[in-house]
């Protein structure tokens, strides 16, 4: 999965409603589409979108398919974010340690 399409597919209001459903856990078309105003077909197409973003794996049991969070593709878009988390708290600590130092060479006042 390239980040880009997780980014991409969870850019979409439903799809991303659809996401966060599925973290509660499998779900099948018919349970995902009773709690959204949209249609099964429509549904079916949102899914078909997070599948191919590599963010939600399909599970067939019998005539249906039960949807749930791809656990991978979560873990590389999740790396994808900590890039950015990793730099900031760089950047937090050299901002700090340049304060920290600039205080202690500065003279007291007294």
């Amino acid at each position: 999965m390239a980040y880009g399409d997780a980014l991409t597919a969870l850019a979409d209001p439903t799809r991303r409603s659809v996401f966060e459903t599925l973290r509660e856990g499998p779900r099948s078309v018919g349970e995902l589409a009773r709690g959204l105003p949209v249609s099964r077909p429509a549904v079916s197409q949102h899914l078909r979108v997070l599948e191919r973003a590599g963010l939600v794996r399909a599970r067939r049991e019998g005539t249906r398919n039960f949807y749930s969070v791809d656990g991978d593709g979560l873990a590389e878009l999740r790396t994808y974010f900590e890039g950015f988390w990793d730099e900031a708290l760089a950047a937090f600590k050299a901002a700090a340690e340049i304060d920290q130092g600039g205080e202690e060479d500065e003279p007291e006042d007294r």
